[in-house]
């Protein structure tokens, strides 16, 4: 058989082109999503810098004992999802993430005053919280674990209830993203001394693309 030298050029540019496909797609719904809640596109860029850069910055707040005579496995799977426990530590420090829960919260506050409606995101919140609360369950080594796709479709559903068309994606959006934080994260406050992580981050790790998924979701599907 002949084999064409270019072969492995065209596979790389294909690659590649697939790639950028996929990026682009990805930008455009973020893009769309954010435009829906009122964000221009400076806004929604500079949001995304500031995002993923602060998600790699987490504000120690809290140190705590781990409690002992727990068996704490090397490996966890949550909802198809897979778990590498890092070495256990008898003390646990709590930290707040910069992008996964300061820059989320800022921006729900000004979406709040922007729109000029206070009330429906609140109950939103409530709801989407006690979903979150109801479905994270504490992860041994990680930290606190929920799937993926509980708090958008709750979010967005609720928007919808509660809010008309134009203030539906900002009430969606602050559902979503304030629910989480607080259902998943805030109220399993109680569970992170059997956990015995090394470190919590209060909308860090895997939270973080919990949060910013459930944004740019349930924006869409409201």
């Amino acid at each position: 058989m002949i084999f064409s030298p270019y072969t492995i050029l065209f596979f790389l540019l294909f690659l590649f082109g697939i790639l950028f496909l996929f990026l682009f797609i990805q930008i455009g719904l973020i893009t769309v999503a954010f435009s829906k809640i009122g964000l221009t596109q400076g806004q929604v860029f500079s949001f995304l810098i500031i995002s993923l850069i602060g998600s790699h910055i987490n504000i120690p707040i809290k140190r705590i004992e781990s409690r002992t005579g727990i068996t704490i496995p090397e490996q966890v799977w949550f909802w198809g999802m897979h778990y590498n426990v890092p070495k256990i530590r008898r003390e646990t420090i709590i930290s707040i993430n910069l992008g996964g829960a300061i820059v989320p919260l800022c921006l729900s506050l000004y979406l709040m005053l922007k729109w000029g409606t206070f009330i429906q995101p609140l109950l939103g919140i409530a709801v989407v919280a006690t979903a979150s609360y109801l479905m994270a369950r504490p992860v041994p080594g990680i930290g606190i674990a929920l799937p993926i796709f509980v708090a958008p479709l709750m979010a967005a559903l609720t928007a919808l209830l509660l809010a008309d068309g134009q203030h539906a994606p900002a009430v969606a959006y602050i559902s979503g993203t304030m629910g989480t934080l607080i259902g998943a994260d805030l109220l399993h406050m109680k569970d992170i001394p059997k956990i015995q992580a090394p470190v919590v981050s209060i909308g860090g790790a895997g939270t973080f693309d919990g949060i910013f998924l459930t944004g740019i979701i349930a924006v869409l599907l409201a």
